[in-house]
């Protein structure tokens, strides 16, 4: 069974950083893109930014500039740093490894449990 555990999320206040970290372990083949995806309280997820296994990106327009995903394909891990924080990135972020090939498997998508980001003064 794949799994994907979140770590690195927590209060900060605005134009702080954090850093999220994804790992995802299991009988994993491949991986062909991993990101994040965030809810703010009474709205829809929505993708922050997402990165391929060649390294192509795409990113919220609302956070360019100030996010960077990094991905370390050997280790099944997806970073997420988080500069110039603003109230509104205030939400849970979730991460997702997309199109995932298992042993038993293939082309499935997963989900971590989510990471809360808070940004307050």
């Amino acid at each position: 069974q794949v799994q994907l555990v979140e770590s690195g999320g927590g209060a900060v206040q605005p134009g702080g950083s954090l850093r999220l970290s994804c790992a995802a372990s299991g009988p994993i083949f491949s991986i062909y893109a991993m990101g994040w995806y965030r809810q703010a309280p009474g709205k829809q997820r929505e993708l922050v930014a997402v990165m391929t296994g060649s390294g192509s990106t795409n990113y919220a327009d609302s956070v360019k500039g100030r996010f960077t995903i990094s991905r370390d394909n050997a280790k099944n891990t997806v970073f997420l740093q988080m500069n110039s924080l603003k109230p509104e990135d205030t939400a849970v972020y979730y991460c997702n490894a997309h199109e995932v090939v298992t042993i038993s498997t293939g082309g499935l998508d997963f989900w971590g449990k989510g990471a809360l980001v808070t940004v307050s003064s």
